[in-house]
This record gives C-alpha cells, structure tokens and sequence, in this order.
C-alpha cells in the first residue's frame, strides 16, 4: 500500500477539516519525536513540547481577553517558535495574520489597522517597524523569541477570552499579498482551504516522519506554510531553520549537516545555482567542454551528480514554485536526474493548484491539476488554445478581507476562482503558462505579446541576471540587470565602460531579436544599477517599472 494511503487510514480524510484536528492527531500520534529545530540543534520542539507550549500560550491570550475570532499577527523571520505563535491562535479558533518579513513599516501598518490586529507576534529584528500608534493600539505584542510579552494592555485583563473549537469553513488566516500589481488583498483562507491543500500535498510527494525539511521562504507565505509547515506536522516529520538568510555559504553549510530530503525553493535559487556555479564549471574544464559535444549524457550524470550532493545528497522532492523556472535550467536539472518538481498556485488558493511531480515533469509545463480539484480554461482563442485558468475545490479561499468588491471580480456564483493567468493544456490534460493577464501586451497588428516569454529569452543571454519587458510609446523595452561580474558600476565614471556598456547592450539586443518572433522584437535595452523590487517569492513588482522615472 502507498504511503499516502497509510496515512490516509490512519487519519480518515473525513476528519482531515481544520487545524485544530491538524494538532490532535500529530501531537497525539508523533508525541515524542522532533517537530522542529535549528540547523545547530538548538531550541527545538517535540510534538509533545510544542501542543504544551500552544496551549499555554493560548491560555495566556484567554487571560486578556483574547476571543476566537480576534486576530493574531506575526511578524518574524524564520523559526521554531513562528510555528508554535501560529497555532496558538488557529488551534483554538483565532485567526492568524502572518506578515512578510521584508514588508515596509507603512505596508506593516496597513496590515495590522485594516486587519484589526489585536495580538502582535514580533521578533527583535523587526520590532522598529512597529510604529508608536500601532504599538499602543495592540493589546498584547510578544516577544516571539522568548514568548514572552512585552506590552500588555493591563485593562484588557478579564480572564474571560473564550476560545472554541473551530469548525472547517471557519476564517484561519488572512494573508496580504500585493503581488506584482501593487494591489494589497487581504486573502481570507478557511481551515478547509488548508486542510485540502495537505491533502494535495500527501497525493503528489507522500512524505512520513523520517524526512528532513531545510526551511529556507518566508513562512509567511502560503506556499512554505502549508507545505514546510502545515505538511511536515501532518506527516510527523522534523523541519530545521536556519538563523541566519540563506545566502550560498550558509545555505551549502546547512545542507551539508541536515541533509534536507524535501525543499520549497523558487526558480531564482536554483536558477542562481545553475548560472553562477553549473555554467561556469563546464566553461572552464576542457573535458566537460568535450563531453557537453560529443557525450551530454556522462556530462548530465557526472554535473548532476554533484548537485545532489552539494545539497546533501539525500534530497528526494526539490518543490519549485512561486514563479516560472526558466525552461534552459528545467531541461538540464530533468536531463541531469536532479529531483525537482513543480508546483502552481497562487495565496487564494491556499496555493496548489496543479503540480508535476519527481519524474513525471515536462519542460515549461506546471502539471496536471492536483488531486481532489477541478482546473479548466475560460474563454479560450480558438486559434492559440489560450485561455484563463479557473480553479474550483475546497482550496478556493472565503474572498478578500472587508472588499466584497473585489471578491466578486474573482469568484463566480458557481465557486469558479478566476486565476487572472493564460495558458494552454495539452492533450494529457498538463498546463503551460503564457503570462498574467494583466502582463499582456497588444501588439499593433491585434496580437498577444507574452513579456514572459520574451524575457526568458533576455535571461539565457551571457551575463543577464534578471530582466523586465515593459511597453513605452508603443514599443518593447528591455529592462536588464547584467551580472556584476559582467557590468562593473564601480566603473562608471570612466569612458570606457559606457563604450562598453553600449557594446553589450546592443549584442544582447540582437541575440534576443533572433530568437523571438516579429511582434516580440525589442526595440531598446536599458541597463539597471540595482536589482528589481521583488515579492517574497523574488517576482519582480512590475508595477513598480511600468512607466519610465
């Protein structure tokens, strides 16, 4: 029998409704085994340790007063305890509001007044982003590295907060995304929402107590909380955090100790890892060079090889979601047998809403539709294929925190959620991604102009880091971020590096009108000093580039 199937039975789908039933069966059933900790082995928890602290926690809230129903913010980088101030709250009916750590004092402010935030979650490192006014509007505001608190609102204390046992359509969490378009949505996800995602998650990676999670996105986002925290504690296994950002030396560090067997990544990281160490390895070794001519697949074993060891070498499920992987690095990490699948989905959906899983992935495709929903296209060309996906399930999220409005402009009256991206399927029902909606360009003769295609093209040329395309005055341009090693700023001053500059510029502007069609031709490259403003899964904010400054 599957593992999932296992697991399944031991926990009858019927009971899988909410997170409160989430916590009684892991903790009851992995009660001494390790939940969490950090890469050094320190202050971690046992499924025991961590249900104690939970309650405790929420007993503490009860005392202030601290209904069901109140709200809960957490603003905090990574760690054991981001996970118990969570289901302190969601456990026992309360509704969590995570924050994304890199979110602005303004956008921290906004969140917490239009969410009416009554309970504050903040570690040190992010405590000055909480304003004087905010601060006196909370009633109680922890410490998360200690639990301790650190203002309470004495006049609050009544001992009578009452919690209750949430039900499945219950609010669990509202989660603030503004995506790319500079829109702030405050996204309302239920118990169900969550629930049915871990079910999704145990179809496409079966997963059990003796796998490793290396924790390197935002916890704050749907995708490494449902599947880095919620699937973890479902399955009984042991997630390790890092306390320190995971840049390259820190990360090949934690690797080489935890020997992670799953990973939530997005494409930028294994992207950088392509670009900055597979390329280069090959370019400078004439016997890669020779076999990449005369023998790619020794070379596809030999590079691929590495990789998995440089990440541990026990890695079995590397997720990649977020955001497109550029198509060059997905054929050489599925030529090279690296373990990598793909997940799509957005924060309404609580996120999955198809997947490719280990093996069964094809290049540029994001899947099949995950188990349990119903995917289709909406208002398809009929000489493209293209058209909007819409998803239906109980991942579908409640609607938009106090904006029925715009709730409405997304979810039909039969419960379709309109995803606002175009793609194509092909004949054994996997979905290709063309862009967003809301990305596409009109071409003068009528045509639909994908500027994430034409930059996936930008971005295979030498020396690019990243790029944006962008529509000014009825042309495309190319907004470019060279590779420091390949535009040195430093030297800006001197003659010779906008001669240089301009040569570079021009070469990259050919290469890519060689390889896109008529209506996708540049007409101009412009060169960026600094890198885009990015979202918390690195997708760059093009709103912020639309018009030129």
């Amino acid at each position: 029998m599957d593992l999932y199937k296992r697991i399944l039975k031991r926990w009858p789908r019927t009971t899988i409704t909410t997170l409160a039933k989430l916590i009684d069966f892991s903790t009851s059933a992995y009660a001494n085994r390790q939940l969490s900790m950090y890469v050094d082995g320190s202050d971690g928890y046992t499924y025991d340790s961590f249900r104690i602290r939970c309650t405790a926690v929420s007993h503490q809230m009860s005392r202030f007063g601290i209904r069901a129903g109140n709200k809960v913010a957490i603003l905090s980088q990574n760690m054991p305890n981001w996970t118990v101030a969570f289901f302190s709250a969601v456990a026992f009916g309360r509704v969590a509001v995570p924050i994304l750590p890199d979110s602005s004092e303004s956008e921290v402010t906004n969140i917490l007044t239009h969410s009416d935030t009554q309970v504050l979650f903040v570690s040190q490192r992010y405590l000055s982003k909480i304003s004087e006014e905010v601060r006196a509007k909370l009633k109680l505001i922890y410490d998360i590295e200690t639990l301790t608190l650190i203002k309470k609102d004495e006049s609050a204390f009544t001992c009578e907060g009452w919690t209750k046992e949430p039900q499945p359509d219950d609010l669990a969490a509202i989660i603030y995304t503004s995506g790319t378009s500079g829109n702030a949505k405050g996204v309302m996800l239920s118990h169900r929402n969550f629930c049915q995602n871990i079910i999704e998650a145990v179809h496409a990676q079966p997963a059990g107590k003796r796998d490793r999670w290396l924790s390197i996105l935002p916890m704050s986002h749907t995708y490494e909380l449902t599947l880095a925290v919620l699937y973890p504690l479902f399955v009984g296994a042991c997630v390790y955090y890092l306390k320190k950002a995971p840049t390259p030396t820190v990360l090949m560090a934690a690797m080489k100790k935890v020997r992670p067997t799953i990973m939530c990544s997005v494409p930028l990281i294994i992207e950088k890892v392509y670009r900055s160490s597979v390329v280069p390895t090959i370019a400078r070794s004439r016997i890669l060079t020779w076999m990449e001519k005369h023998m790619p697949w020794l070379l596809y074993r030999l590079v691929g090889h590495r990789l998995r060891k440089s990440f541990g070498g026990h890695l079995k499920f590397f997720g990649v979601g977020g955001s497109k992987l550029d198509s060059t690095v997905e054929a050489f990490l599925k030529k090279a047998h690296f373990p990598y699948a793909i997940g799509y989905g957005l924060t309404e959906t609580a996120p999955l809403i198809t997947n490719a899983c280990v093996g069964k992935t094809v290049v540029g495709s994001i899947g099949v539709p995950a188990w349990g929903i119903e995917v289709k296209l909406q208002n398809v060309n009929p000489e493209t294929g293209e058209g909007e996906i819409i998803v239906r399930g109980d991942n579908v999220m409640l609607g938009y925190y106090k904006d029925p409005e715009r709730t409405m402009s997304v979810l039909t009256d039969d419960g379709w959620f309109r995803t606002h991206d175009l793609a194509s399927v092909d004949s054994k029902g996997r979905y290709f991604i063309k862009g967003r909606l809301g990305n596409m360009i009109l071409g003068p003769s009528g045509e639909n102009i994908y500027p994430e295609e034409i930059e996936e093209v930008i971005n295979s040329a030498e020396g690019v880091d990243e790029s944006l395309v962008v529509e000014r005055d009825g042309r495309l341009v190319a907004l470019v971020k060279f590779d420091d090693n390949f535009i040195d700023w430093n030297q800006a001053k001197e003659d010779s590096f906008f001669n240089n500059l301009e040569e570079k510029k021009k070469a990259l502007l050919e290469y890519v009108n060689k390889h896109v069609g008529k209506q996708s031709k540049i007409g101009d490259v412009e060169a960026m000093q600094e890198e885009f403003e990015k979202t918390a899964t690195h997708k760059i904010r093009r709103f912020k580039y639309n018009k030129k400054s």
